[in-house]
């Protein structure tokens, strides 16, 4: 019969690392909101559209739907954006 912590007796305890590549990839703003530059804007550019060049150069910001996979791989948290709500003046109605 063996109990777990006799089977990993004198082990340490596994560490919390971040995912070194995702770290290398994104910036976290002040605010919290998730900074990162979109694929497929380094090389072969010759045969996209204009248009389609100046949207790699603006910044771009992640999903709240993926701040969840971001807090789970970096072992951090951070603030999810919420909706603005309505303001009393225009939901009441006279």
């Amino acid at each position: 019969f063996c109990t777990f912590s006799r089977i990993f007796a004198g082990f340490p305890m596994p560490k919390v690392k971040p995912n070194k590549g995702l770290l290398k990839r994104i910036k976290i703003t002040k605010s919290g909101k998730v900074k990162f530059n979109k694929a497929f804007g380094r090389h072969r550019r010759s045969h996209k559209p204009g248009t389609l060049l100046r949207s790699y150069r603006r910044p771009k910001t992640a999903h709240a739907s993926d701040l969840g996979r971001v807090q789970s791989m970096l072992f951090i948290s951070l603030k999810r954006r919420r909706k603005p709500e309505a303001s009393s003046e225009e939901t009441s109605q006279d």
